[in-house]
Protein backbone atom coordinates (compact mmCIF):
# COMPACT_ATOMS: atom_id res chain seq x y z
CA UNK A 1 0.00 0.00 0.00
CA UNK A 2 0.78 3.81 -0.23
CA UNK A 3 2.44 5.43 2.63
CA UNK A 4 -0.35 7.72 2.69
CA UNK A 5 -3.24 5.31 2.76
CA UNK A 6 -1.77 2.79 5.40
CA UNK A 7 -2.57 5.01 8.06
CA UNK A 8 -6.28 5.50 7.36
CA UNK A 9 -5.94 1.26 6.47
CA UNK A 10 -5.10 -0.32 9.46
CA UNK A 11 -8.25 0.86 11.54
CA UNK A 12 -10.61 0.01 9.46
CA UNK A 13 -9.00 -3.47 9.22
CA UNK A 14 -8.88 -4.24 12.66
CA UNK A 15 -12.44 -3.39 12.85
CA UNK A 16 -13.25 -5.83 10.44
CA UNK A 17 -10.96 -8.10 12.19
CA UNK A 18 -13.29 -7.49 15.83
CA UNK A 19 -16.87 -7.89 13.64
CA UNK A 20 -16.19 -10.96 12.11
CA UNK A 21 -14.95 -12.53 15.62
CA UNK A 22 -18.23 -11.71 16.90
CA UNK A 23 -20.41 -12.75 13.63
CA UNK A 24 -22.45 -15.48 14.17
CA UNK A 25 -23.27 -17.22 10.58
CA UNK A 26 -20.83 -17.27 7.17
CA UNK A 27 -23.61 -14.66 5.60
CA UNK A 28 -23.04 -12.29 8.19
CA UNK A 29 -19.39 -12.52 7.80
CA UNK A 30 -19.34 -12.48 3.61
CA UNK A 31 -21.95 -9.20 4.04
CA UNK A 32 -19.06 -7.68 6.09
CA UNK A 33 -16.36 -8.42 3.79
CA UNK A 34 -18.50 -6.69 1.06
CA UNK A 35 -18.81 -3.60 2.70
CA UNK A 36 -15.27 -3.13 3.76
CA UNK A 37 -14.55 -3.62 0.27
CA UNK A 38 -16.96 -1.39 -1.26
CA UNK A 39 -15.74 0.74 1.36
CA UNK A 40 -11.87 0.89 -0.07
CA UNK A 41 -12.97 0.78 -3.47
CA UNK A 42 -14.63 4.55 -2.96
CA UNK A 43 -10.86 5.36 -0.74
CA UNK A 44 -9.31 4.31 -4.63
CA UNK A 45 -7.14 7.87 -4.62
CA UNK A 46 -6.06 6.92 -0.88
CA UNK A 47 -5.17 3.54 -1.44
CA UNK A 48 -2.93 3.51 -4.46
CA UNK A 49 -0.55 0.50 -5.09
CA UNK A 50 2.30 1.59 -6.52
CA UNK A 51 3.93 -0.72 -9.45
CA UNK A 52 6.51 -3.71 -8.69
CA UNK A 53 9.85 -2.28 -9.02
CA UNK A 54 11.34 -2.39 -12.73
CA UNK A 55 14.64 -4.02 -11.88
CA UNK A 56 13.33 -7.12 -10.72
CA UNK A 57 13.49 -11.19 -11.74
CA UNK A 58 10.42 -12.62 -12.69
CA UNK A 59 10.48 -16.53 -13.32
CA UNK A 60 7.30 -18.23 -15.02
CA UNK A 61 6.00 -15.21 -16.91
CA UNK A 62 6.59 -14.03 -20.13
CA UNK A 63 7.93 -10.60 -18.91
CA UNK A 64 7.36 -8.55 -16.07
CA UNK A 65 3.67 -7.63 -14.73
CA UNK A 66 2.18 -5.16 -14.07
CA UNK A 67 -0.54 -4.55 -11.55
CA UNK A 68 -2.57 -2.10 -12.99
CA UNK A 69 -2.51 -3.71 -16.15
CA UNK A 70 -2.46 -7.22 -15.77
CA UNK A 71 -3.85 -7.74 -12.08
CA UNK A 72 -6.45 -5.03 -12.56
CA UNK A 73 -9.96 -6.46 -11.35
CA UNK A 74 -8.37 -9.62 -9.80
CA UNK A 75 -8.01 -11.44 -6.61
CA UNK A 76 -4.01 -12.00 -5.95
CA UNK A 77 -2.38 -14.02 -3.24
CA UNK A 78 0.86 -12.60 -2.31
CA UNK A 79 2.34 -15.80 -0.69
CA UNK A 80 5.95 -15.42 0.86
CA UNK A 81 7.04 -19.44 0.47
CA UNK A 82 10.41 -21.79 0.46
CA UNK A 83 10.79 -25.04 0.05
CA UNK A 84 12.89 -24.90 2.75
CA UNK A 85 10.11 -23.90 5.35
CA UNK A 86 8.24 -26.56 6.69
CA UNK A 87 5.49 -24.28 7.99
CA UNK A 88 5.25 -22.59 4.35
CA UNK A 89 4.66 -26.32 3.05
CA UNK A 90 1.53 -26.73 5.20
CA UNK A 91 -0.04 -23.76 3.57
CA UNK A 92 -0.16 -26.24 0.82
CA UNK A 93 -3.13 -27.68 0.69
CA UNK A 94 -4.59 -24.36 1.30
CA UNK A 95 -3.43 -23.49 -2.10
CA UNK A 96 -3.91 -26.44 -4.02
CA UNK A 97 -7.70 -25.57 -2.66
CA UNK A 98 -7.49 -21.98 -4.65
CA UNK A 99 -6.02 -23.59 -7.62
CA UNK A 100 -8.55 -26.21 -7.70
CA UNK A 101 -11.29 -23.69 -7.59
CA UNK A 102 -9.99 -21.05 -9.43
CA UNK A 103 -7.66 -22.87 -12.53
CA UNK A 104 -8.65 -25.62 -14.88
CA UNK A 105 -5.35 -26.91 -13.39
CA UNK A 106 -5.62 -29.23 -10.55
CA UNK A 107 -2.54 -31.30 -8.85
CA UNK A 108 -2.68 -35.15 -9.68
CA UNK A 109 -1.98 -36.04 -6.53
CA UNK A 110 -3.86 -38.07 -4.03
CA UNK A 111 -4.63 -40.56 -1.13
CA UNK A 112 -5.40 -43.65 -2.31
CA UNK A 113 -4.62 -47.00 -1.48
CA UNK A 114 -4.79 -50.37 -3.53
CA UNK A 115 -3.20 -51.75 -6.25
CA UNK A 116 -0.27 -50.44 -7.76
CA UNK A 117 -2.59 -48.51 -10.73
CA UNK A 118 -5.02 -47.59 -7.91
CA UNK A 119 -2.67 -45.86 -5.36
CA UNK A 120 -1.92 -42.35 -5.28
CA UNK A 121 0.67 -40.12 -2.85
CA UNK A 122 1.15 -36.53 -2.55
CA UNK A 123 4.60 -35.16 -2.17
CA UNK A 124 6.35 -38.47 -1.07
CA UNK A 125 9.81 -37.75 0.48
CA UNK A 126 11.92 -40.88 2.08
CA UNK A 127 11.70 -44.03 1.76
CA UNK A 128 12.86 -47.46 3.29
CA UNK A 129 13.74 -50.81 2.02
CA UNK A 130 13.38 -54.62 3.22
CA UNK A 131 13.22 -57.35 1.54
CA UNK A 132 10.02 -57.13 -0.74
CA UNK A 133 8.18 -53.99 1.12
CA UNK A 134 8.90 -50.27 1.01
CA UNK A 135 7.94 -47.45 3.89
CA UNK A 136 7.28 -44.49 2.47
CA UNK A 137 7.15 -41.29 3.97
CA UNK A 138 3.82 -39.63 2.03
CA UNK A 139 4.49 -35.93 3.35
CA UNK A 140 1.69 -33.57 2.66
CA UNK A 141 -0.89 -36.65 3.60
CA UNK A 142 0.60 -37.16 6.63
CA UNK A 143 0.85 -40.90 6.13
CA UNK A 144 3.29 -43.35 6.01
CA UNK A 145 2.69 -46.05 3.28
CA UNK A 146 3.52 -49.58 3.13
CA UNK A 147 4.45 -50.51 -0.73
CA UNK A 148 4.19 -54.37 -0.98
CA UNK A 149 6.17 -55.36 -4.55
CA UNK A 150 5.00 -58.80 -4.19
CA UNK A 151 1.48 -58.11 -3.57
CA UNK A 152 1.39 -54.74 -5.74
CA UNK A 153 -0.63 -53.41 -2.81
CA UNK A 154 -0.15 -50.08 -0.98
CA UNK A 155 -2.02 -49.70 2.05
CA UNK A 156 -1.30 -46.86 4.97
CA UNK A 157 0.36 -47.69 8.53
CA UNK A 158 0.84 -44.44 10.44
CA UNK A 159 -1.67 -41.42 10.40
CA UNK A 160 -5.35 -40.31 9.19
CA UNK A 161 -4.51 -37.98 6.10
CA UNK A 162 -4.78 -34.85 8.06
CA UNK A 163 -1.97 -33.07 9.72
CA UNK A 164 -1.70 -33.66 13.34
CA UNK A 165 -0.62 -31.78 15.94
CA UNK A 166 -0.14 -34.16 18.83
CA UNK A 167 4.12 -34.11 20.14
CA UNK A 168 3.12 -37.52 22.49
CA UNK A 169 1.36 -40.43 20.26
CA UNK A 170 1.21 -44.06 21.51
CA UNK A 171 -2.01 -44.66 19.34
CA UNK A 172 -2.15 -47.60 16.60
CA UNK A 173 -0.38 -46.51 13.71
CA UNK A 174 -3.61 -46.01 11.53
CA UNK A 175 -5.58 -43.87 14.51
CA UNK A 176 -2.44 -41.70 14.88
CA UNK A 177 -2.41 -38.26 13.42
CA UNK A 178 1.05 -37.49 12.27
CA UNK A 179 2.59 -34.20 10.61
CA UNK A 180 4.89 -34.18 7.73
CA UNK A 181 6.72 -36.88 7.64
CA UNK A 182 10.10 -36.11 6.17
CA UNK A 183 12.15 -39.79 5.94
CA UNK A 184 11.83 -43.38 7.51
CA UNK A 185 14.62 -45.81 8.12
CA UNK A 186 14.84 -48.99 10.01
CA UNK A 187 16.38 -49.51 13.37
CA UNK A 188 15.71 -52.57 16.09
CA UNK A 189 13.45 -52.71 19.71
CA UNK A 190 15.89 -53.42 22.62
CA UNK A 191 13.41 -56.46 22.97
CA UNK A 192 12.76 -57.41 19.75
CA UNK A 193 13.91 -60.71 18.19
CA UNK A 194 13.52 -59.34 14.54
CA UNK A 195 15.75 -56.99 13.04
CA UNK A 196 14.29 -54.04 11.58
CA UNK A 197 11.06 -54.25 13.93
CA UNK A 198 11.04 -50.34 14.57
CA UNK A 199 10.73 -47.66 11.96
CA UNK A 200 11.76 -44.45 12.74
CA UNK A 201 10.68 -41.19 11.34
CA UNK A 202 11.75 -37.90 10.59
CA UNK A 203 8.58 -35.77 11.73
CA UNK A 204 9.36 -32.64 10.50
CA UNK A 205 6.03 -31.03 10.76
CA UNK A 206 5.95 -31.17 14.68
CA UNK A 207 10.41 -30.90 14.72
CA UNK A 208 10.60 -34.32 16.09
CA UNK A 209 11.91 -38.22 15.24
CA UNK A 210 8.93 -40.72 16.11
CA UNK A 211 8.79 -44.35 15.80
CA UNK A 212 6.20 -47.30 14.47
CA UNK A 213 6.81 -50.46 16.10
CA UNK A 214 6.58 -52.95 13.02
CA UNK A 215 6.41 -55.82 15.81
CA UNK A 216 6.17 -55.71 19.07
CA UNK A 217 8.62 -55.03 21.48
CA UNK A 218 10.20 -52.46 23.84
CA UNK A 219 12.08 -48.58 23.34
CA UNK A 220 14.63 -47.28 25.83
CA UNK A 221 13.14 -46.88 29.21
CA UNK A 222 10.18 -47.39 28.21
CA UNK A 223 7.14 -50.25 28.36
CA UNK A 224 6.00 -52.80 26.32
CA UNK A 225 4.90 -51.47 23.20
CA UNK A 226 2.71 -53.25 20.72
CA UNK A 227 3.02 -53.90 17.49
CA UNK A 228 1.69 -50.98 15.09
CA UNK A 229 2.48 -48.50 17.71
CA UNK A 230 3.71 -44.89 16.63
CA UNK A 231 4.94 -42.72 19.15
CA UNK A 232 7.71 -39.62 19.78
CA UNK A 233 10.70 -40.83 20.44
CA UNK A 234 12.98 -37.56 20.63
CA UNK A 235 12.13 -33.85 20.70
CA UNK A 236 10.17 -32.07 23.03
CA UNK A 237 7.97 -30.07 19.67
CA UNK A 238 10.02 -26.59 19.81
CA UNK A 239 11.14 -25.55 16.84
CA UNK A 240 15.32 -25.19 17.86
CA UNK A 241 18.74 -26.76 17.90
CA UNK A 242 18.70 -28.02 21.66
CA UNK A 243 20.93 -30.91 22.66
CA UNK A 244 20.45 -33.05 25.61
CA UNK A 245 20.86 -35.75 27.86
CA UNK A 246 16.91 -36.32 27.77
CA UNK A 247 15.91 -37.51 24.20
CA UNK A 248 12.16 -35.68 24.93
CA UNK A 249 13.73 -32.16 26.69
CA UNK A 250 16.09 -32.25 23.17
CA UNK A 251 14.75 -29.63 20.43
CA UNK A 252 15.20 -30.39 16.55
CA UNK A 253 14.49 -27.82 13.86
CA UNK A 254 12.39 -29.31 10.90
CA UNK A 255 14.44 -33.09 10.87
CA UNK A 256 14.80 -34.09 7.19
CA UNK A 257 17.04 -36.94 6.78
CA UNK A 258 17.61 -40.17 9.02
CA UNK A 259 20.40 -42.78 8.67
CA UNK A 260 21.06 -45.46 11.03
CA UNK A 261 24.57 -46.65 12.56
CA UNK A 262 23.73 -49.62 14.58
CA UNK A 263 27.48 -50.77 15.35
CA UNK A 264 29.58 -50.26 18.17
CA UNK A 265 30.69 -47.44 19.02
CA UNK A 266 28.47 -45.12 17.37
CA UNK A 267 25.13 -46.92 17.89
CA UNK A 268 23.40 -44.15 17.22
CA UNK A 269 20.50 -42.12 14.67
CA UNK A 270 22.11 -39.41 12.42
CA UNK A 271 20.10 -36.86 11.57
CA UNK A 272 20.07 -33.88 9.19
CA UNK A 273 18.34 -31.41 11.34
CA UNK A 274 17.80 -28.86 8.21
CA UNK A 275 16.35 -25.32 9.69
CA UNK A 276 19.32 -25.57 12.40
CA UNK A 277 21.97 -26.09 9.42
CA UNK A 278 23.04 -29.24 11.79
CA UNK A 279 23.53 -32.78 11.88
CA UNK A 280 22.83 -34.25 15.24
CA UNK A 281 22.98 -37.73 16.71
CA UNK A 282 20.53 -39.71 19.12
CA UNK A 283 22.05 -42.35 21.14
CA UNK A 284 19.94 -45.68 20.88
CA UNK A 285 21.84 -46.80 24.24
CA UNK A 286 20.65 -44.03 26.40
CA UNK A 287 18.61 -41.43 24.23
CA UNK A 288 21.20 -38.21 24.37
CA UNK A 289 20.67 -35.88 21.72
CA UNK A 290 24.28 -34.56 20.71
CA UNK A 291 25.66 -32.19 18.23
CA UNK A 292 28.11 -33.56 15.13
CA UNK A 293 28.66 -30.50 12.82
CA UNK A 294 26.97 -27.22 11.57
CA UNK A 295 24.91 -24.58 13.52
CA UNK A 296 26.40 -22.97 16.58
CA UNK A 297 25.88 -22.83 20.34
CA UNK A 298 22.82 -20.94 21.03
CA UNK A 299 19.91 -23.57 20.78
CA UNK A 300 17.47 -20.48 19.60
CA UNK A 301 19.89 -19.16 16.45
CA UNK A 302 18.56 -20.75 13.69
CA UNK A 303 20.62 -18.87 11.02
CA UNK A 304 24.31 -19.76 12.06
CA UNK A 305 24.29 -21.34 8.58
CA UNK A 306 27.55 -21.55 5.96
CA UNK A 307 29.42 -23.21 3.72
CA UNK A 308 32.73 -23.70 5.75
CA UNK A 309 34.82 -27.30 6.14
CA UNK A 310 35.96 -27.74 9.61
CA UNK A 311 35.35 -29.36 12.95
CA UNK A 312 32.35 -29.08 14.80
CA UNK A 313 30.63 -25.94 15.40
CA UNK A 314 32.82 -24.54 13.17
CA UNK A 315 31.94 -25.94 10.13
CA UNK A 316 28.78 -24.91 8.75
CA UNK A 317 25.95 -25.97 5.97
CA UNK A 318 22.71 -24.66 5.03
CA UNK A 319 19.55 -26.82 5.59
CA UNK A 320 21.05 -30.06 5.04
CA UNK A 321 18.18 -32.80 3.79
CA UNK A 322 19.88 -35.98 3.96
CA UNK A 323 22.22 -38.37 5.35
CA UNK A 324 23.78 -41.54 4.68
CA UNK A 325 26.31 -43.55 6.53
CA UNK A 326 29.04 -45.67 5.03
CA UNK A 327 29.79 -48.67 7.21
CA UNK A 328 32.64 -49.57 5.44
CA UNK A 329 34.48 -46.48 5.76
CA UNK A 330 32.92 -45.01 8.83
CA UNK A 331 31.92 -42.17 7.16
CA UNK A 332 28.61 -40.11 6.71
CA UNK A 333 27.44 -38.05 3.84
CA UNK A 334 25.41 -35.42 4.32
CA UNK A 335 23.47 -33.67 1.00
CA UNK A 336 24.27 -30.19 2.05
CA UNK A 337 21.39 -29.06 -0.16
CA UNK A 338 21.58 -25.57 -0.52
CA UNK A 339 25.05 -25.16 -1.00
CA UNK A 340 24.89 -27.73 -3.83
CA UNK A 341 27.45 -29.69 -2.46
CA UNK A 342 27.63 -33.50 -1.08
CA UNK A 343 29.97 -33.16 2.35
CA UNK A 344 31.40 -36.07 4.72
CA UNK A 345 31.60 -36.08 7.88
CA UNK A 346 34.30 -38.15 10.18
CA UNK A 347 31.94 -38.36 13.28
CA UNK A 348 35.05 -39.76 15.45
CA UNK A 349 36.91 -36.49 15.06
CA UNK A 350 34.20 -34.50 14.01
CA UNK A 351 35.24 -33.34 11.16
CA UNK A 352 33.12 -32.54 7.55
CA UNK A 353 34.64 -31.71 4.66
CA UNK A 354 33.51 -30.96 1.02
CA UNK A 355 33.18 -34.02 -1.34
CA UNK A 356 31.48 -33.35 -4.31
CA UNK A 357 30.24 -29.81 -5.90
CA UNK A 358 31.60 -26.76 -6.38
CA UNK A 359 28.97 -24.75 -4.60
CA UNK A 360 27.21 -23.41 -7.97
CA UNK A 361 23.75 -24.83 -8.49
CA UNK A 362 24.41 -26.22 -12.19
CA UNK A 363 24.47 -29.72 -14.02
CA UNK A 364 28.17 -30.31 -14.78
CA UNK A 365 29.48 -33.65 -15.01
CA UNK A 366 33.41 -33.35 -14.55
CA UNK A 367 36.42 -35.05 -14.33
CA UNK A 368 36.26 -35.39 -10.63
CA UNK A 369 33.66 -35.15 -7.71
CA UNK A 370 35.19 -31.63 -7.24
CA UNK A 371 34.55 -30.08 -10.68
CA UNK A 372 31.48 -31.79 -10.47
CA UNK A 373 28.00 -29.64 -9.75
CA UNK A 374 24.70 -30.15 -8.55
CA UNK A 375 21.19 -28.13 -7.30
CA UNK A 376 19.81 -28.51 -4.02
CA UNK A 377 20.47 -32.36 -3.55
CA UNK A 378 17.63 -34.10 -1.49
CA UNK A 379 18.88 -37.42 -0.73
CA UNK A 380 21.45 -39.86 -1.05
CA UNK A 381 22.04 -43.88 0.09
CA UNK A 382 25.58 -46.00 -0.23
CA UNK A 383 25.04 -49.07 -1.88
CA UNK A 384 25.88 -52.42 0.28
CA UNK A 385 29.19 -52.94 -0.68
CA UNK A 386 29.92 -49.42 -0.37
CA UNK A 387 31.12 -48.34 -3.97
CA UNK A 388 28.41 -46.42 -5.44
CA UNK A 389 26.49 -43.83 -3.75
CA UNK A 390 23.65 -42.56 -5.44
CA UNK A 391 22.42 -38.50 -4.62
CA UNK A 392 18.83 -37.12 -5.68
CA UNK A 393 20.06 -33.94 -7.58
CA UNK A 394 16.49 -32.15 -7.07
CA UNK A 395 16.76 -29.64 -9.25
CA UNK A 396 18.50 -31.21 -12.08
CA UNK A 397 15.24 -34.34 -12.24
CA UNK A 398 18.70 -36.85 -11.87
CA UNK A 399 19.88 -39.62 -10.11
CA UNK A 400 23.94 -38.91 -10.33
CA UNK A 401 26.32 -41.93 -8.81
CA UNK A 402 29.59 -41.26 -7.21
CA UNK A 403 31.88 -44.35 -7.45
CA UNK A 404 33.43 -43.78 -4.15
CA UNK A 405 36.79 -45.90 -4.89
CA UNK A 406 37.39 -44.50 -8.32
CA UNK A 407 36.14 -41.38 -8.17
CA UNK A 408 34.18 -41.29 -11.16
CA UNK A 409 30.81 -39.53 -11.19
CA UNK A 410 28.30 -40.50 -13.63
CA UNK A 411 24.54 -40.14 -14.42
CA UNK A 412 21.83 -42.80 -13.38
CA UNK A 413 19.66 -43.68 -16.95
CA UNK A 414 16.44 -43.11 -15.59
CA UNK A 415 13.63 -45.39 -17.86
CA UNK A 416 10.94 -43.50 -19.08
CA UNK A 417 7.79 -45.32 -18.72
CA UNK A 418 5.73 -44.59 -21.68
CA UNK A 419 8.25 -45.86 -23.99
CA UNK A 420 9.86 -48.62 -21.90
CA UNK A 421 7.69 -50.03 -19.56
CA UNK A 422 5.79 -53.28 -21.60
CA UNK A 423 3.59 -55.14 -19.55
CA UNK A 424 5.52 -58.88 -18.86
CA UNK A 425 2.48 -60.63 -20.37
CA UNK A 426 2.92 -58.78 -24.13
CA UNK A 427 5.52 -59.51 -26.72
CA UNK A 428 8.88 -57.73 -27.04
CA UNK A 429 7.55 -54.89 -29.69
CA UNK A 430 10.21 -56.28 -33.02
CA UNK A 431 10.01 -52.60 -34.16
CA UNK A 432 12.44 -51.67 -30.97
CA UNK A 433 14.86 -54.41 -31.78
CA UNK A 434 15.31 -54.41 -35.89
CA UNK A 435 15.86 -50.29 -35.37
CA UNK A 436 18.89 -50.86 -32.80
CA UNK A 437 22.06 -50.65 -34.61
CA UNK A 438 24.09 -53.23 -36.43
CA UNK A 439 27.79 -53.70 -35.21
CA UNK A 440 30.75 -53.53 -37.77
CA UNK A 441 31.61 -57.21 -38.21
CA UNK A 442 35.15 -56.84 -36.83
CA UNK A 443 33.72 -55.96 -33.23
CA UNK A 444 35.20 -57.91 -30.34
CA UNK A 445 32.71 -60.33 -28.57
CA UNK A 446 34.20 -60.74 -25.14
CA UNK A 447 32.96 -63.17 -22.88
CA UNK A 448 32.06 -62.56 -19.45
CA UNK A 449 31.91 -65.48 -16.58
CA UNK A 450 28.80 -66.69 -16.32
CA UNK A 451 25.96 -65.09 -13.69
CA UNK A 452 23.01 -66.61 -11.12
CA UNK A 453 20.42 -64.64 -10.85
CA UNK A 454 16.70 -64.62 -9.58
CA UNK A 455 13.74 -63.89 -11.43
CA UNK A 456 12.77 -60.08 -10.80
CA UNK A 457 16.20 -59.17 -9.72
CA UNK A 458 18.03 -56.43 -11.04
CA UNK A 459 21.55 -56.29 -12.38
CA UNK A 460 23.64 -52.91 -13.09
CA UNK A 461 26.15 -53.17 -15.82
CA UNK A 462 29.10 -50.56 -15.59
CA UNK A 463 30.35 -49.59 -18.86
CA UNK A 464 33.42 -47.97 -18.82
CA UNK A 465 35.10 -47.39 -22.53
CA UNK A 466 38.44 -46.21 -23.78
CA UNK A 467 39.32 -44.47 -26.86
CA UNK A 468 42.47 -44.85 -28.15
CA UNK A 469 45.27 -41.60 -27.61
CA UNK A 470 44.83 -38.85 -29.53
CA UNK A 471 40.88 -39.47 -30.65
CA UNK A 472 37.82 -37.71 -29.69
CA UNK A 473 34.28 -39.22 -29.70
CA UNK A 474 32.24 -37.60 -32.37
CA UNK A 475 29.31 -35.90 -30.79
CA UNK A 476 27.31 -35.50 -33.42
CA UNK A 477 26.69 -39.31 -34.37
CA UNK A 478 24.56 -41.69 -32.82
CA UNK A 479 27.12 -42.97 -29.82
CA UNK A 480 24.76 -45.58 -28.37
CA UNK A 481 24.99 -49.29 -25.99
CA UNK A 482 22.05 -51.33 -26.40
CA UNK A 483 21.19 -54.74 -25.25
CA UNK A 484 19.86 -58.11 -27.65
CA UNK A 485 19.29 -61.71 -26.60
CA UNK A 486 18.93 -63.28 -30.03
CA UNK A 487 17.32 -66.74 -28.96
CA UNK A 488 15.86 -65.22 -25.63
CA UNK A 489 13.83 -62.42 -26.36
CA UNK A 490 11.18 -63.10 -23.23
CA UNK A 491 14.53 -61.43 -21.45
CA UNK A 492 13.56 -57.86 -23.32
CA UNK A 493 9.98 -57.51 -21.73
CA UNK A 494 9.91 -54.50 -20.23
CA UNK A 495 13.20 -53.03 -20.92
CA UNK A 496 14.72 -49.94 -22.36
CA UNK A 497 16.76 -51.40 -24.74
CA UNK A 498 19.26 -48.77 -25.79
CA UNK A 499 20.66 -45.12 -24.54
CA UNK A 500 23.22 -42.15 -26.04
CA UNK A 501 26.59 -42.38 -25.17
CA UNK A 502 27.65 -38.54 -24.88
CA UNK A 503 30.89 -38.80 -22.93
CA UNK A 504 33.32 -41.60 -22.52
CA UNK A 505 35.10 -40.21 -19.75
CA UNK A 506 32.20 -40.93 -17.76
CA UNK A 507 31.21 -44.83 -16.52
CA UNK A 508 27.82 -45.34 -17.80
CA UNK A 509 25.40 -47.33 -15.36
CA UNK A 510 23.21 -49.52 -17.49
CA UNK A 511 19.95 -51.13 -15.29
CA UNK A 512 18.72 -54.40 -16.66
CA UNK A 513 15.43 -56.30 -14.77
CA UNK A 514 14.95 -59.21 -15.09
CA UNK A 515 11.47 -60.37 -16.02
CA UNK A 516 9.58 -62.20 -13.09
CA UNK A 517 8.19 -65.17 -15.00
CA UNK A 518 11.44 -66.53 -16.65
CA UNK A 519 11.08 -69.27 -19.52
CA UNK A 520 13.99 -70.66 -19.11
CA UNK A 521 16.87 -71.39 -16.25
CA UNK A 522 20.09 -70.11 -19.06
CA UNK A 523 19.91 -67.71 -20.99
CA UNK A 524 22.31 -64.87 -22.22
CA UNK A 525 22.25 -61.46 -22.88
CA UNK A 526 24.42 -59.34 -25.14
CA UNK A 527 24.94 -55.93 -23.84
CA UNK A 528 26.65 -53.81 -26.83
CA UNK A 529 28.22 -50.62 -27.71
CA UNK A 530 28.62 -48.29 -31.39
CA UNK A 531 31.30 -45.54 -30.63
CA UNK A 532 32.22 -42.70 -33.91
CA UNK A 533 35.55 -41.43 -32.91
CA UNK A 534 38.09 -39.22 -34.86
CA UNK A 535 41.66 -38.82 -34.66
CA UNK A 536 42.95 -35.35 -33.37
CA UNK A 537 45.75 -34.80 -35.79
CA UNK A 538 43.26 -35.43 -38.79
CA UNK A 539 39.94 -35.82 -40.62
CA UNK A 540 40.02 -39.50 -40.08
CA UNK A 541 36.46 -40.81 -38.44
CA UNK A 542 36.03 -44.54 -37.93
CA UNK A 543 32.80 -46.17 -36.26
CA UNK A 544 34.01 -49.21 -33.58
CA UNK A 545 32.23 -51.67 -31.34
CA UNK A 546 32.09 -54.20 -29.03
CA UNK A 547 29.66 -56.72 -27.61
CA UNK A 548 30.01 -58.01 -24.10
CA UNK A 549 28.00 -61.62 -24.03
CA UNK A 550 26.55 -62.40 -20.50
CA UNK A 551 25.44 -66.04 -19.82
CA UNK A 552 22.79 -66.62 -17.44
CA UNK A 553 22.17 -68.88 -14.91
CA UNK A 554 18.65 -68.30 -13.51
CA UNK A 555 18.18 -69.81 -9.75
CA UNK A 556 14.60 -69.72 -8.13
CA UNK A 557 15.81 -68.72 -5.04
CA UNK A 558 16.62 -64.91 -4.05
CA UNK A 559 20.43 -63.92 -4.83
CA UNK A 560 20.02 -60.49 -3.54
CA UNK A 561 18.63 -57.34 -5.05
CA UNK A 562 21.10 -55.82 -7.59
CA UNK A 563 24.29 -57.35 -8.70
CA UNK A 564 26.53 -55.07 -10.58
CA UNK A 565 28.93 -55.99 -13.73
CA UNK A 566 31.71 -54.33 -14.93
CA UNK A 567 32.18 -54.05 -18.51
CA UNK A 568 35.75 -52.62 -19.42
CA UNK A 569 37.31 -52.33 -23.53
CA UNK A 570 39.95 -50.12 -24.60
CA UNK A 571 39.55 -49.37 -28.37
CA UNK A 572 43.03 -49.84 -30.14
CA UNK A 573 44.19 -47.82 -33.20
CA UNK A 574 44.29 -50.17 -36.23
Amino acid sequence: MAAGGLAGLLPAQTQLEYALLDADTPQEKENLVYQYLKKMDSRERDLTVPELGGDLQWLNTAGPISLHKDLCGKVVVLDFFTYCCINCLHLLPDLHALERQYSDKGPSSGRRDGRFSEAAFNSPQGIAIKNNVIYVADTENHLIRKIDLELEMVTTVAGIGIQGVDKEGGAKGEEQPISSPWDVVFGNSISGTQEGDVLWIAMAGTHQVWALMLEGGKLLKGSDLKKGACLRFAGSGNEENRNNAYPHKAGFAQPSGLSLASEEPWNCLFVADSESSTVRTISLKDGAVKHLVGGERDPLNLFAFGDVDGAGINAKLQHPLGVTWDKKRKLLYVADSYNHKIKVVDPKMKNCATLAGTGEASDVIGSSFTQSTFNEPGGLCVEENGRLMYVADTNNHQIKVLDLETKILSMLPILNPEVCDVPDNLPVQKDKITNLPKLPKCAPVLQLPSLTVAPGQTIQFLLKLTLPPDSKLNEEAPNSWFITAEDNTWLLQGQCLSGEIKDVSCQIIIPFQLPRSCLSAEATLAVKACLYYCSKGSSACMMKGVSFSQPLQIASTNQGSLTQVELIHAFVTN
